[in-house]
Formats: structure tokens, C-alpha cells, sequence
């Protein structure tokens, strides 16, 4: 009887929906589909859910819809790589970087105050890059072109478009005044640090304005632990609008002590004039008030999500920015008085201002490091990146990618303001020990490289083996084992990338550690090295050369590819897949960081599972998420209500989400995050395939049951031509998990498993169909 009772119940229930979320790179709705004739139901240009033109009215024929789901294709591919001026936010990688280490903070409990401590760490290392890349265009703009160049015959000479500027030509005008020729300049870093905040404020409003559906915070233990299912997870407005205030004021401050400081040491100096003296040490005493406001602010406050914070300081956020503003215009002024005698020689002070963000980057390293290994003891996880050292790795690569960038700026710039290298002092002495140390750096990748290209070649030879016992009874093709064997082998270096981390964060804190004791001695590595051994000096002029053609080549190679992906949509596409990976956590460290396509994607979806499981026809939903679109399907989950969680059923495929992210991000991801997204959805099935270097299985706890993985698909399909593959099946590793068989069985099962009212009992084990 009562097998008949929930035959009728399933017989009435309602139709059935397959949500599908597309991965990086993006695709069409149409390829989604399968079918040419799509129709937007909901969303726009941005992000949208289609449905075949077919499946338009679906809700009206229910009967047409027995045993099979309605399929919808959520498209978001818009949000991250469409548009081809978003190819310049590569010039904002550094400050992407250093805000994924906020989230990779490990796993604990009961340290809410070290955890404060972990982002508030990482948020200062996120003002000092902020200052480094605007103390960088100072470098240029006021030091090397404005102070050095224009007030050089000869380099003026090389350069007419600064003899306005210059004193020795045409007779010193206005302009050849040095305070006003630095005045001049601080507009372009000063341009910059505007850009950025408009760049900010401009894609929040974009992309990231997007409100999550309101619901009461629940606690703790009905999401998992998980931060994600929090209410006001995927809305930062209040953090973002105050360290938005806080950096742009920052920015200008730096701008404004670059021009005050050169002004001050004259003033300062034997025979200068009281009254300016006076004026430069309260306008030095402003600036420091006012950076101790901006240091304030970013301390102050963290992330608030356990509600929707939808409160704004609009104090904060107009007066600090407009007060550095002010201090700016004041310290331009107090440059540009007239001041005889003054001339520029020699370099401004640049090096004590890159020594002390080098020397309180490396320290926040340090202390970041002792604070996640504190954290990671509290609750190991074996699983983790670098034992929990991830994020403090990350922050170093950020700081060192800011250092090659703002090196490089300054020493193309050099180069190409002063071609003969002689008329010019050039760059601070820190930049050039910086440049220095690339070489070896790279010797030592190259090496680490090598290592992991014989492992992988070991590896491959066992895999030979491998792929003979999976496909035994076939006749024998060497080629054809050696490519399956050799994608195998390929598809594992994924799980070396913390290693690879690890060794580059190290050797790059050491070495610069050593370029910063260095520059103490205020001469460049080949300077120290004269009057030692000869091959010593040697070494020393090759490393000081090669590291400054290297470091400039890598500013350039930055901003080639950012205009070859301006212009080519393929390149657009590659760069789109980096910030698809990059860019899904919020801004919660650097309001500059490129904007968060998770804060639309994820209320998008929250939305549309809720709506849809929440109708009076007792509806079922499948979501099927393939690479980064599992993430995504992941975090929507968790942000449903729990009895909505329960009416939902989650298809996985190619998924990152143990493989990468529950390693690099194991606060969010971790096991017990995973576990709890399993007992809380209805059913949770995973495919994945030896050969995917992205994708990997979920490895939840024994004690989770039923299953979530299904045992590694076969990769290819068929090893030599059969009746069902004539032609030879090629190795698909990331892609197309839709052509193996598999992937519509369990699709089927996990429809079957839903239930319209109570989720149907598990089973102690589910047995791969």
C-alpha cells in the first residue's frame, strides 16, 4: 500500500528543472542547449537564463514533461570576459592576488580574534600595494622625468616635449621653477590614484550591486560552519565604499608627501627660508594625521556577514578622500613658491620610501605566516595548501608582482627618457638590487620546472601500465597508450602548484630580503661588488643588467598582452578564464581589485532555484554545474533556506571544488564545509576523470554516505574503433562531460531521487549504474 501511496505522490508531482551553469571560458546558450532556437526568460545583456524555444511554456504542459526535466541554461560568461576593455584589469593582477589571500585563512574555531587579526593583516598589505604602485608613478612622473630629465641639458635635449620644463632651455620659464615643474608632474600620479577609485566605484555599480535575497542569519550549524550561506556574504558594500575612501586617500597622500618631502629638504637644508620651513613641518604633520586616519579606517572594520548590511558611511566615504584631496592641493601649492637657489640634482629621496614598504611588506609576511600557522594548529586539515601557509604565500607573490611592476615602469622609463645612460641618475638604487635578483630567481624556477617535468615523465611511465589494465582486451597502439598515459600524467601537475608556491614565496621573501640589505649600502650590485674578485663583479654587472632588461620586459609583456587581448577575442577568452578563476571571491581586501562576478552570479541563482522550488505545484530542480559553474551552483546552495536546500539536487562535473578550492580556500571549502552541503541537499552526485587537470573528486569523510563521487569516468570512451565510436574518440579531459553516458544516468537517478514532499530515505550506499 504503501508503495502505491508514493507512486501516486510521484506520479503528481510537479515538472521537474535541470539548471545548467556554464565554466570558464563561457559558451552560448545555444551549445548549452543543444538546440539552435533559445529565448531569454529572465535576465539581460549581463547574465540571463534561457530555455529552448520549445520549453518557453513548460509550466502550462506539465504532461508533456513526464520522466524528463526542463532544461534552463544560465549564461554569466558576460560578467567576467565579454568585453574587451577588461583585458586591462591584468595591470590590476597584484591587488586580485592579495585579495584571494584573504580567503584562504584556515579552518578553526573559537579564534574569532586571530581570524580578525589574519584579514586585518592582509588588508594592510593591500594599502601598502596601493602606495607602492603610486609611489611607483611618483618615481616617474615627478622623479625621473620632471626632477632628473628636465633638469639635465642633455636629457632635455633628447626630450624637447620637456623643454618648457627645463631651466636650460629657453631661458627658464615659469615652469623650470623645480617646485613647479614637480606640481606639474603630480597630476599624472594623481590621475591614476582617480582612475583607480572611479574604476571602483564604477564596476561596484556594475556588477556587484546586486542585492542576496533577504532571509533571517541562521546559525552556524544549519550551514555547516561555512561562511558562505551567511546572509551578507555576497554583498560588501559598506567594507568596499570604506577602503575605497581609504586607498584613494592613501593614494593622494602619497602624491602629496612625494611633492611636499623634496620641497621640505630644501627648506630644511642651510639658508632656507623660515616661514616655508615652518609651513612644510605643519603640512608634514597634516599628512601624517590624516594617513594615520586612512591606516584607522582600514583597521576599523572587516567584512559583516551574518546580515545584509546595507548601511553606507557616507561621512567616511566623501570627507576622507576629499581631505587628502585638500592636503594634496596644499602641498602643490607650497612646492610651487618661489624659492632661489633651488636647483635639482641627483635623485629625489626615493629609496627610504621603497625600503620601508619593502621591510613592512616582508614583516606582514612574517607576522601573516605565524598567525595562519596558529590558526591551521587549531584544527589541522592534511588537505590544505601548504599546511595553512597559502594565504601568507600569496600575499608575498602579490607584493613581488607590485615590486616587478613598479620596478619596470621606472626602468623602461629610464631607458627611454635618457638612451645614452649617462645623463640621468636613473631609478632608487632598491629597484635596481630588486631587478638584480630576478635571475637567480628564475634559475631556481627553472630548476624547480625541470623536477616536476621528470616526475611527470616517471609518472607517465607507470601510467603505461595503467591504461593497459583499464582497457584490457583491446589491441595494443604504444602511440595511442603513450597520449592517454601522457594526459594522465599532465592532468596530476595541478596538485603541485602549492609546492611550486611555496618555493617561489620563499625564495622571493629571502632574495628580497637580501636586495633591501643591499640598498643599505646605497650602491648598485655592481658598485659593491668593485675591487672584489673579478668573475665576482662580473656576476654582478650580468645580474644587475639582466634583471633590469628582465624586469622591464615584464611590465612590457604585461601591457602587450592587455592590447593583444583589446583587440583579439581569443586572447580576450584566455584572459576571461583568469579572472573566471580570480576574480570569484568578494573585495575584502583591495577596493581595487577587479570586481566580483560571484556577488551577481550567486544571487542570480539563489533567486531562481528559490523561486522555483518555493511554487505550489511542488516543482523539482536539479542544478548542474560543470568546473567553475559547480562552484557557483555550490555557494547558491548554501545560500537557500534549508528546506529549499532539501528540494534541490546537485550534479557536479569537472568540479574544482575539493581539488583546488577546498585546499587553497579551506575556511569556505574545507571537508567540513563539504560534508554539510552534502547532508543538506537532497542528493549530491560528482563525475570526474583522471585526465582533468581542473576537476577531481568532492573526498568527502567515510562516515558521509551515500557516495557523492562516481568512479573515475573513462577517458577516451573507447581505446580503438568499435561499432559505438568508429572513428578513434578523443581524450576530452576537462570538457564535454555530457557525451559520456554517465553523465545522463546519474542525471536520471538524482530526478528519480526527489521527492514533492518528504526527500526520499538514502540508501547506506549508492552502487555506480
Amino acid at each position: 500500500m504503501r508503495t502505491v501511496e508514493r507512486a501516486q505522490r510521484h506520479e503528481n508531482a510537479g515538472i521537474a528543472l535541470e539548471l545548467l551553469v556554464h565554466g570558464v571560458g563561457g559558451t552560448t546558450p545555444q551549445e548549452m542547449l543543444d538546440d539552435p532556437r533559445t529565448v531569454r526568460i529572465t535576465g539581460d545583456d549581463t547574465a540571463a537564463v534561457f530555455r529552448r524555444a520549445d520549453d518557453v511554456d513548460a509550466e502550462d504542459r506539465p504532461d508533456d514533461y513526464r520522466g524528463r526535466p526542463v532544461p534552463e541554461a544560465y549564461v554569466w560568461c558576460n560578467l567576467t570576459s565579454g568585453n574587451s576593455a577588461r583585458a586591462l584589469w591584468l595591470l590590476l593582477l597584484p591587488f586580485m592576488v592579495v585579495n584571494l589571500a584573504h580567503w584562504m585563512r584556515p579552518t578553526t574555531h573559537d579564534r574569532a580574534r586571530t581570524v580578525r587579526l589574519y584579514g586585518l593583516l592582509v588588508r594592510l598589505a593591500g594599502l601598502t600595494l596601493t602606495v607602492l604602485l603610486v609611489a611607483a608613478a611618483c618615481e616617474v612622473a615627478l622623479d625621473l622625468a620632471a626632477w632628473q630629465c628636465a633638469g639635465t641639458r642633455a636629457c632635455t635635449e633628447r626630450n624637447s616635449w620637456l623643454g618648457f620644463l627645463s631651466p636650460t632651455v629657453s631661458d627658464g620659464g615659469w615652469w623650470s621653477h623645480p617646485g613647479r615643474r614637480l606640481a606639474l608632474a603630480a597630476v599624472v600620479p594623481a590621475a591614476l590614484t582617480g582612475l583607480l577609485w572611479y574604476l571602483s566605484r564604477r564596476t561596484w555599480s556594475a556588477y556587484e550591486s546586486q542585492q542576496p535575497m533577504s532571509r533571517d542569519a541562521e546559525p552556524d550549524e544549519e550551514s555547516g560552519g561555512t561562511s558562505l550561506g551567511r546572509p551578507g556574504f555576497w554583498y560588501g558594500r559598506r567594507l568596499v565604499a570604506r577602503l575605497r575612501a581609504a586607498h584613494t586617500a592613501a593614494g593622494l597622500l602619497t602624491v602629496a608627501a612625494a611633492v611636499g618631502s623634496a620641497a621640505a629638504r630644501f627648506d630644511r637644508g642651510p639658508g632656507g627660508p623660515a616661514l616655508l620651513d615652518t609651513l612644510g613641518w605643519l603640512l608634514d604633520a597634516a599628512l601624517v594625521c590624516c594617513a594615520a586616519v586612512v591606516v584607522w579606517v582600514v583597521c576599523r572594520r572587516g567584512r559583516s556577514e551574518n546580515r545584509l548590511d546595507q548601511e553606507l558611511d557616507e561621512h567616511l566615504v566623501r570627507r576622507l578622500p576629499l581631505a587628502a584631496l585638500v592636503l594634496l592641493a596644499l602641498a602643490l601649492v607650497y612646492a610651487g613658491w618661489d624659492r632661489p637657489g633651488w636647483h635639482s640634482t641627483g635623485r629625489l629621496p626615493g629609496d627610504p620610501t621603497f625600503g620601508a614598504i619593502a621591510f613592512f611588506q616582508g614583516l606582514l609576511v612574517i607576522v601573516l605566516a605565524v598567525v595562519a600557522h596558529v590558526l591551521h594548529r587549531t584544527r589541522p586539515d592534511p588537505r590544505a595548501a601548504m599546511r595553512g601557509l597559502g594565504g601568507p604565500a600569496v600575499v608575498m607573490l602579490a607584493c613581488a608582482l607590485g615590486g616587478v611592476m613598479s620596478g619596470g615602469v621606472a626602468q623602461r622609463v629610464a631607458d627611454w627618457l635618457d638612451g645614452t645612460g649617462v645623463s640621468v641618475a636613473g631609478p632608487p638604487v632598491l629597484l635596481t638590487w630588486q631587478a638584480s635578483v630576478i635571475p637567480p630567481l628564475l634559475v631556481l624556477l627553472l630548476s624547480l620546472c625541470g623536477w616536476l617535468a621528470w616526475r611527470a615523465w616517471l609518472l607517465r611511465r607507470t601510467e603505461l601500465g595503467t591504461v593497459e589494465l583499464d582497457y584490457a582486451g583491446e589491441p595494443r597502439d604504444p602511440a595511442r597508450t603513450r597520449r592517454i598515459a601522457g594526459t594522465r600524467a599532465m592532468a596530476t601537475l595541478t596538485d603541485r602548484v602549492p609546492l611550486f608556491v611555496a618555493v617561489t614565496s620563499t625564495a622571493t621573501l629571502l632574495l628580497g630580503a637580501g636586495a633591501l640589505v643591499g640598498a643599505l649600502t646605497d650602491e648598485t650590485p655592481s658598485e659593491a661588488a668593485d675591487g672584489t674578485y673579478a668573475f665576482v663583479h662580473g656576476a654582478a654587472e650580468t645580474a644587475q643588467a639582466l634583471g633590469s632588461w628582465l624586469i622591464g620586459f615584464g611590465f612590457i609583456l604585461f601591457v602587450t598582452w592587455g592590447r593583444r587581448a583589446y583587440k583579439d577575442a581569443s586572447a580576450r577568452r584566455t584572459i576571461g578564464i583568469l579572472w573566471d578563476v580570480g576574480t570569484f571571491w568578494p573585495r575584502a581586501a583591495h577596493p581595487f581589485a577587479p570586481p566580483c562576478y560571484a556577488e551577481r552570479a550567486v544571487p542570480d541563482l539563489t533567486w531562481r532555484m528559490a523561486t522555483w522550488t518555493r511554487a505550489e505545484d511542488d516543482r523539482r530542480l536539479v542544478i548542474s554545474g560543470h568546473s567553475q559553474g559547480s562552484v557557483l551552483a555550490a555557494a547558491a546552495a548554501w545560500q537557500l533556506t534549508p528546506a529549499d536546500r532539501k528540494r534541490v539536487a546537485l550534479l557536479t562535473y569537472g568540479s574544482p571544488l575539493e581539488r583546488l578550492y577546498g585546499r587553497w580556500f579551506p575556511a569556505h571549502f574545507g571537508p567540513a564545509a563539504l560534508a554539510s552541503l552534502h547532508a543538506e541537499v537532497d542528493c549530491w552526485r560528482n563525475l570526474y576523470r583522471v585526465t582533468d587537470p581542473i576537476g577531481g573528486p568532492v573526498r568527502l569523510p567515510g562516515s558521509c554516505t551515500p557516495t557523492v563521487d562516481r568512479e573515475a569516468l573513462k577517458d577516451p570512451l573507447a581505446y580503438g574503433r568499435t561499432p559505438a565510436h568508429p572513428l578513434p574518440a578523443p581524450i576530452l579531459g576537462h570538457g564535454d562531460y555530457q557525451a559520456d553516458p554517465a553523465f545522463a544516468q546519474e542525471r536520471q537517478r538524482l530526478l528519480k531521487r526527489l521527492r514533492p514532499e518528504v526527500p526520499a530515505p538514502r540508501p547506506d550506499s549508492d552502487v555506480p549504474s
